[in-house]
């Protein structure tokens, strides 16, 4: 899938100011088999007249209206296409253009979409760090309870996650207005948040760690040794092009330390606060210097260092993007990902699977995953509306609808894994009321890209065809009220009792689960960070130290990925030296206190919730 550091980002996601915190019978039925009441809402859903009315009239859906929608998560840009872009035009009338500043421009494109003094009409923060706040006091956001939009066109956020609209008055409206709402919500605050997979892995090509012995992980470094001896048992691909263990992309990086360097920490507990020197312990009140040399993000550098002077490496890493990758995962050219959407969900087709090839999850011994939690009040994520938007009601209406069942079942995933798409097509309800997915859907969900969709439902492949925006508005885990399931697919009974694959009968076998987080749950190596809010605004960097710190960033991502393709140790050892040099002469003194600050205000926003 194509994913941001939100996920990264948001399922990295922190929330710093405010937050602390396979089926049955039925699972091969035609559209046709659903019962009336599957029929009944499929049919809603495509008509604009069923939309929510205010008290003061129905909106009017008889004009087609186009918004530009600027994403700083998003990897996609241009019109949206495909089955979402069917379902928003049939049931709003509406059509999107997508801005990605990800894909070209990074900061440098949200500072020019800022000095313009019109940011778009629909737009997607990463975090709630800096740019929103920025948005904010430039007045390019629009407030949601000018002329009472929220109450009247997003009644069912007001009614649904009350705690959600609270912080966003308090943490950035001054305790009246609302620029924005948060990503990821729940109306429950206990539990992992994440469904069938944690957000990290690892994950290896099992088929191959199979065959070289499936040797004990006892430590990140451990998984070097074994990865060379998996790329020696196959070193290429069916197309005769070399395999790689990592292969590393920089177009996640913004303009702050190197995103793929931090992925192991999570995988022992702790995430970082965005833009700050610190990572948090998920369950603790512990932090560390994440430029320590102890720290994961150091060990990671001298980790990808060593992988390439291993030949593990793949070469194409410092110029590549992350669509680039996600081509390679799919060709199977690579051999370990951190994550299960990404290797898992590009290279585990149907007929991979049942061949018994495919990525599972290999754990390290000491592992304890990194679980976000459940977030009543949201995540850092935003979606705004822009001060400069017409029609701002259709767009409250369509952001509303996101939130609610009906528009959950149908992007839940989006942003972390695969969307379950629309009903009808990828899945429906069984005369149990209970949710399952049809043949195509579980070919949709293999082989994303080669897919192609029915016309009658938008057409294209099914990859392209998804939101993407790249916003994920509620939990999948959270429970669909209306079926009594998770909103994930992934965590359907109806999936669960599905007949596995050869690649998951035998994972199942050797690891004595049926998915990752149940490993992780029932081993007690999950560390959940509650997600709470400290009922005040959030402490923000002042304009100079923000300046240094962006600074000090560049420095941090420009040494990082030259100290990985270091010639020899001596050399990694050196710009080592320099990078600390220069950042310490910069102020990172400064910006650590700051973020200690920062790291505190956590610890008390956690207290919320516990």
């Amino acid at each position: 899938m194509r994913f941001k550091k939100s996920f990264l980002i948001m399922m990295t996601v922190v929330l710093l100011v405010v937050i602390a915190g396979c089926g049955g019978g039925n699972n091969n039925a035609k559209p046709a088999e659903t019962t009336n009441k599957a029929n009944n809402t499929a049919q809603k859903e495509n008509d604009p007249a069923n939309t929510a009315t205010p008290d003061d009239g129905a909106i009017d859906h008889s004009k087609p209206l186009k918004l530009t929608v600027f994403s700083t998560t998003a990897n996609y840009a241009g019109l949206q296409t495909g089955w979402f872009a069917k379902i928003i035009k049939d049931k709003f009338n509406l059509e999107f253009d997508i801005v990605a500043s990800n894909l070209t421009g990074g900061d440098t494109k949200i500072a020019a979409m800022m000095a313009s003094g019109n940011l778009g009409d629909i737009i997607i923060f990463g975090d709630d760090k800096s740019h929103y706040p920025n948005a904010i006091k430039g007045n390019l956001l629009l407030d949601w309870n000018q002329n009472d939009l929220l109450n009247k066109y997003g009644k069912d956020i007001v009614a649904s996650f009350p705690k959600a609209t609270e912080k966003a008055e308090i943490a950035f409206g001054g305790g009246s207005a609302i620029y924005g709402m948060g990503n990821n919500v729940a109306s429950n605050p206990k539990g992992a948040s994440e469904g069938k997979d944690m957000t990290w892995g690892p994950d290896l090509r099992w088929d191959l760690y199979q065959a070289v012995g499936a040797p004990e992980i006892n430590s990140i470094e451990d998984y070097l040794p074994v990865l060379k001896k998996m790329q020696e048992l196959e070193p290429k691909n069916a197309n005769g092009k070399k395999n790689y263990a990592f292969s590393l992309w920089s177009d996640w990086d913004g303009n702050y330390k190197m995103t793929l360097a931090k992925q192991f920490a999570n995988m022992m507990g702790y995430d970082e606060i965005p833009d700050t020197s610190v990572y948090v312990k998920a369950d603790e009140e512990k932090y560390y210097d994440f430029l320590a040399e102890e720290s994961w993000y150091m060990k990671s550098l001298q980790l990808y260092y060593d992988a390439n002077q291993m030949g593990l490496l793949d070469p194409d890493s410092l110029t590549q993007k992350f669509d680039d990758v996600v081509a390679k995962y799919k060709d199977g050219r690579l051999l370990f990902s951190w994550f299960p959407w990404l290797g898992a969900a590009n290279y585990n087709t149907q007929e991979n699977i049942d061949a018994g090839k495919g990525f599972a999850l290999v754990p390290f011994k000491g592992e304890l995953m990194y679980s976000t939690g459940f977030n009543v009040y949201g995540g850092n994520g935003i979606i705004s509306i822009g001060a400069k938007a017409q029609e701002p009601e259709r767009i409250m209406e369509f952001i509303n609808w996101m939130y609610t069942p009906e528009g959950a079942m149908i992007s839940a995933g989006s942003g972390t894994a695969v969307p379950n798409g629309p009903q009808g097509l990828t899945w429906d309800i069984n005369a149990e009321g209970k949710p399952f997915v049809t043949d195509f859907g579980w070919k949709a969900y293999a082989d994303q890209q080669n897919t192609q969709v029915p016309e009658e439902f938008g057409g294209g492949d099914y990859y392209y065809g998804q939101n993407q925006l790249n916003f994920s508005f509620i939990v999948p885990a959270m429970t669909n009220p209306e079926t009594d399931e998770p909103f994930d697919h992934n965590l359907w009974t109806t999936t669960l009792e599905r007949n596995p694959s050869k690649l998951d009968s035998d994972w199942r076998a050797k690891m004595g689960v049926l998915t990752p987080k149940e490993y992780f749950v029932k081993n007690n190596l999950i560390a959940i960070a509650p997600q709470g809010f400290t009922g005040k605004e959030p402490l923000l960097m002042d304009k100079t130290l923000e300046q240094k710190n962006k600074q000090i960033g560049t420095i941090i991502q420009q040494y990082s990925w030259k100290m990985v393709f270091a010639k020899n140790q001596a050399e990694f050892d050196k710009l080592n030296k320099e990078m600390h040099d220069k950042v310490n002469g910069l102020g990172y003194a400064e910006v650590m206190e700051f973020s200690i600050k920062k790291a505190e205000e956590l610890f008390e926003a956690r207290k919320s919730v516990q």
